[in-house]
């Protein structure tokens, strides 16, 4: 099993397929947020550190960061594939993450970029609404995943809204941010040939085979 690097621009999906390939091919997933929060738990130096330092809204030092995606990368579970999330956010954590690697013996694997076009993600992220009862997700600018009545779920009755973020200045922002910090990251990728690229414009379930071709 090859590890894998998700790259895909705000609200591709990326977290869906990230669990889907978990569910089926039982690796871990590690996730630079989830490294973090744990560390933050811990009675020592580091973990006040980081503690203090998520408390504040402020981002935690890079080379803090590169010593504790290697620990866990190091640890035995990792050692038959794994997915890595959230990291890296830009060029020069990409080169750090490659050294890591060399230092482990491992190899980055497939680094699948979901590609899909910006005004897709435009309409899923202003039509997006929520169940506040049971979490359902809709999109009212998709004719095959809107409530049958407007602003009520169909599974429980309960009322939709709009998250805060899901509006187009905030996706702006955040799209923005991508094309300029982690589009270059799939360049570095596509020079070393790892790069496989899958089309995002589709289902779900139709994303995932195209992950399951690349993964077999």
């Amino acid at each position: 099993m090859k590890n894998i690097m998700f790259i895909a621009p705000p609200a591709a999906g990326k977290g869906t397929q990230a669990e889907l390939v978990v569910e089926k091919y039982h690796i871990p997933h590690i996730s630079t947020g989830d490294i973090l929060r744990e560390i933050s738990k811990e009675d020592s130096e580091i973990g006040e550190y980081v503690r203090e330092t998520l408390a504040s809204g402020q981002l935690v030092k890079d080379e803090i960061t590169y010593q504790l995606v290697e620990d866990r990368l190091g640890k035995e579970d990792c050692k038959n594939g794994y997915i890595i999330d959230g990291f890296p956010r830009n060029l020069e954590q990409a080169y750090k993450y490659d050294e890591i690697l060399e230092r482990l013996g491992y190899e980055v694997g497939n680094v699948i970029y979901i590609n899909i076009e910006k005004k897709v993600l435009e309409k899923r992220i202003t039509g997006r609404r929520l169940c506040e009862n049971c979490g359902a997700i809709y999109n009212i600018n998709d004719p095959k995943n809107t409530p049958k009545e407007e602003s009520v779920c169909d599974e429980c009755g309960g009322k939709l809204y709009q998250r805060s973020d899901d509006n187009l200045e905030s996706f702006q922002t955040r799209y923005q941010t991508y094309e300029e910090k982690t589009a270059p990251i799939i360049e570095h990728y596509r020079k070393q040939n790892v790069l496989k690229e899958v089309n995002g414009d589709d289902t779900v379930e139709n994303i995932f085979k195209q992950i399951e071709d690349i993964i077999k």
